[in-house]
């Protein structure tokens, strides 16, 4: 198995929430270890640098919008094939196709507002990692 790192984003409905503790609770279980974290308040601008890939997608401005509109909790979290342990905790995008247990099927509410965001790919990944965290706050 392979040791990698994933980012994963608690978004604004589950900042709200007050989902925060749970769903970092739930990384840790699997055995995903928190390389780095930290809360912003995305400016819309910046969301739509970071949902740029899905710029031409009908949903994009919501998406944007949502994102844009309360705090987020970014983190890197470490583990033995931690981007696919993190999709399966997360569970599918579409909270009610998403496999009982997982964290979209215990919280979410809404497609958009499912509570959290996790690479889907190596690649993914460090891109994502890199938009939210410089050398100095990686662990």
């Amino acid at each position: 198995m392979a040791m990698e790192q994933t980012l994963s984003m608690i978004k604004p409905d589950g900042v709200k929430r007050g989902l925060i503790g749970e769903v970092i609770g739930r990384f840790e279980k699997q055995g995903l270890k928190i390389k780095a974290m930290k809360m912003l308040h995305l400016t819309l601008n910046q969301a739509r640098a970071f949902y740029a890939v899905h710029k031409e997608r009908p949903f994009y401005d919501s998406l944007t919008g949502f994102m844009s509109s309360g705090p987020i909790v970014a983190l890197i979290l470490e583990g033995e094939n931690a981007i696919q342990v993190n999709r399966d905790l997360m569970g599918a995008t579409d909270y009610r196709q998403a496999a009982p247990g997982t964290i979209r099927a215990d919280f979410a509410k809404d497609i958009e507002a499912n509570i959290v965001h996790g690479s889907d790919a190596p690649e993914t990944a460090r891109t994502e990692i890199a938009f939210f965290f410089n050398a100095l706050e990686k662990v």
